[in-house]
């Protein structure tokens, strides 16, 4: 998505800070997979782009996709409440697991937007700044020249898109193609119930993509 980010400011500072505080204290998602999402989903590839929060901080967990966790893993109550919308959505079965890996190998950036954490401290790298890399890189998925969708789940979603791409409503950019924003409170049992719940995302990305010449997602 960027091209070799950590070799300047303030990008190289943040990278040496989380790894000073792995080198601490036990930090999440493993080391190999802080840029799983990056990896999984190439810029070419992106049609998708959902926004987390933070890693999940407890052992086992935090896989470096927003929202996914390892296969066997117990469903964290947010992804349980997506699964939930997804069902009604689409009139299918949810995933078996909450391995979302799937997805992102069809297109659908799980970006989280800080991307470590220390365990069983939720949101406790928000300042390292890795929330400067993240917003470059909304900034490049709104210029992509291929249709894609953006979903922003919570407040905290809407504000990193804002301030990646410089606009509340559409990605900028002159290679920019066909976009889809889909805005909903987040799937968190705190919030779930107040507009998540109904929402239905999935049918209307899948919607989005076919009329602008694409397959559509096999979410489940």
């Amino acid at each position: 998505m960027l091209a070799h980010p950590f070799d300047r400011e303030p990008h190289r500072r943040t990278l040496a800070a989380a790894e000073a505080a792995a080198a601490l204290e036990t930090v999440y998602p493993p080391r190999a997979d802080w840029f799983a999402a990056l990896r999984l989903t190439p810029p070419e590839q992106v049609r998708v782009v959902i926004l987390g929060q933070d890693p999940y901080h407890e052992p086992g967990q935090a896989m470096g996709l927003a929202f996914s966790v390892r296969d066997g893993v117990k469903l964290p109550p947010s992804l349980r409440n997506v699964y939930q919308e997804l069902e009604n959505d689409l009139d299918t079965p949810a995933p078996e697991t909450g391995d979302l890996s799937p997805w992102a190998g069809q297109g659908v950036l799980l970006l989280n937007t800080v991307l470590t954490v220390a365990a069983g401290r939720a949101n406790s790298h928000k300042n390292l700044g890795w929330q400067a890399l993240t917003r470059e890189i909304i900034a490049a998925a709104s210029r992509l020249p291929q249709p894609v969708a953006f979903v922003l789940w919570g407040a905290p979603a809407r504000k990193a898109y804002a301030q990646g791409t410089g606009n509340r409503e559409q990605g900028t950019g002159e290679c920019a193609g066909p976009r889809l924003i889909l805005t909903a409170p987040h799937p968190s049992p705190l919030s779930a119930y107040r507009g998540f719940f109904g929402s239905r995302p999935f049918s209307q990305i899948n919607a989005f993509l076919a009329a602008n010449g694409e397959a559509p997602i096999r979410w489940a």
